[in-house]
């Protein structure tokens, strides 16, 4: 069954098109990686599957629920949890805080049930001992780990993570992409807007390749990484020109 299907939607911020009659399904298995230029729509396409970008036209539907009725807005936020670029947490709570308030105050869930939950997932991301720390003593690598752990809290279905790397430094982002290795392994679905290729190579199912508001290419990480490189000249440049 497909979790999100995109019709034909139209996305515009003033004049500028980014997202042209642009229609996809997505099924809750595997791992979707997203790539190509920069300014071709891959976040903005998960911004509006959230419901973070109201769309010009078209429709998206998660679980059957249209993103454009606000009232849908909710349980479609808790069936695809999202990280951003930056992390969002807040500075006057601990990391254990951060975790458990939403679980607490939008699923109804005990507090006692709620860390437990934060201690496994806290574990799951190598930051158990960070617990009582609070954001300005994370590192970016840190701050990001605890980022997943709090989506993971609110059970999604779906993962949608929107180059959660690019601010940080190699090492950094080695720590945050051995986790969302593990995550792939252990079946956790997710949407993933990168330019990390080598990691998309290891764990993508399927490959979008994104250029000018569309789809110009929709296959799977094997045939995008192996025959998509040798016989498309458009991907073949891109993978140059990324490095890879």
């Amino acid at each position: 069954m497909d979790v999100v299907e995109v019709k034909n939607i139209t996305k515009r911020f003033g004049n500028l098109v980014v997202l042209q009659d642009f229609s996809v399904t997505f099924s809750s298995e595997g791992v979707t990686v997203i790539v190509g230029p920069s300014g071709t729509g891959k976040s903005t396409l998960l911004r509006c599957i959230n419901g973070l970008e109201s769309i010009d036209s078209g429709d998206i539907l998660v679980d059957g629920l249209s993103v454009k009725e606000k009232r849908n807005l909710r349980k479609i936020r808790l069936t695809c949890g999202m990280v951003f670029q930056s992390t969002v947490l807040f500075p006057h709570l601990n990391v254990l805080d951060n975790l458990i308030l939403s679980p607490i105050h939008l699923l109804g869930m005990p507090k006692k049930e709620a860390v437990e939950k934060a201690r496994f997932y806290l574990t799951k991301v190598g930051l158990v001992s960070k617990e009582k720390s609070r954001h300005n003593e994370l590192s970016g690598g840190e701050q990001q780990r605890i980022a997943i752990a709090r989506a993971l809290m609110m059970n999604p279905r779906i993962l949608l993570l929107d180059e959660i790397t690019s601010a940080l430094d190699p090492e950094m982002s080695s720590e945050v992409l051995r986790i969302l290795e593990q995550l792939a392994a252990e079946g956790v679905y997710m949407l993933v807007v990168t330019h990390e290729m080598t990691f998309a190579q290891r764990v993508a199912s399927r490959v979008l390749f994104l250029e000018g508001g569309s789809i110009v290419l929709d296959v799977s990480g094997n045939d995008f990484f192996i025959r998509a490189k040798k016989e498309n000249e458009r991907v073949a440049r891109f993978l140059q020109y990324i490095g890879e």
